[in-house]
């Protein structure tokens, strides 16, 4: 096979895979799985790579495929708790509509007890997330096993991406 038959099967990076990559070998470096000089050769490899293939490696040798030094980071934190808030708001908006309509109704029983607990749970799930981290669901951000279920060592980059990074 020639070297263009096999650049042809390759799937190409985007600038935000190449971003990806580069703010998680960032995260490795200032929590210290990497030295300066490691970092700053895998974030040039990382800006230079032309195919996925090529970003996997960069990341294959930190645990979880350096995703959770990533979600450590300050700015990963503060998004995590904007997100709790915007949802506990939500919940209790949502709350104080049911509980409105079930006294407006006139119902002898308290319906809205379901959709609450259920409520209630989804923001439980979201705190304690926020708590401990994706890892204390053993699920990755976008269901079992991350990407594909390949886990997160597969990375976005890896066979079964479905285009959500």
């Amino acid at each position: 096979m020639s070297t263009q038959e096999s650049d042809a099967a390759r799937i190409r990076t985007s600038d935000t895979e190449r971003e990806q990559v580069a703010a998680i070998l960032r995260a490795a470096v200032t929590e210290g799985r990497l030295n300066l000089e490691e970092g700053d050769e895998r974030l040039a490899r990382a800006y230079a790579a032309r195919y996925r293939d090529e970003l996997a490696p960069l990341t294959a040798d930190l645990p979880h495929g350096g995703w959770d030094a990533l979600s450590r980071t300050p700015e990963a934190v503060a998004a995590v708790r904007r997100h709790v808030r915007r949802h506990g708001a939500f919940v209790a908006i949502a709350a104080g509509v049911l509980i409105g309509l079930w006294a407006l109704s006139g119902a002898h029983f308290f319906w809205p007890l379901i959709p609450l607990m259920v409520l209630a749970f989804s923001f439980a799930r979201r705190r304690a997330i926020l708590r401990y981290g994706l890892s204390a669901w053993g699920r990755g951000p976008w269901g079992p096993g991350g990407w594909g279920g390949g886990g997160w060592s597969r990375g976005p980059w890896g066979s079964g991406h479905r285009g959500r990074w």
